[in-house]
């Protein structure tokens, strides 16, 4: 069957189209999620991964919030995000 998820091209076309995503809606989620579910796909591409489908799912949550942790810390806070003031100007 064409649409089974052990096929990893189809994990993999699935990061590409989330990443095309976040070229639409910036923020490290997508690209996070795009990174892991890319990263699943060759697992499963290599035979690497071979547990079911919960835990394959499981294991994509956990390697997407990994990855957006590690490009929140790469990429830092972005200029334009509002900052907080402690102090008041006037005082």
């Amino acid at each position: 069957m064409v649409w089974d998820w052990t096929n990893g091209w189809l994990w993999v076309i699935a990061g590409l189209v989330v990443a095309l995503i976040e070229l639409v809606l910036p923020g490290y989620v997508f690209l996070g999620t795009a990174i892991a579910l890319v990263v699943m796909g060759l697992l499963l591409l290599t035979g690497i991964w071979g547990i079911g489908l919960p835990g394959t799912l499981i294991v994509v949550a956990v390697m997407s919030f990994v990855a957006w942790l590690l490009l929140r810390r790469w990429m830092g806070i972005q200029h334009g995000q509002v900052r907080i003031w402690r102090d008041d100007i006037n005082d």
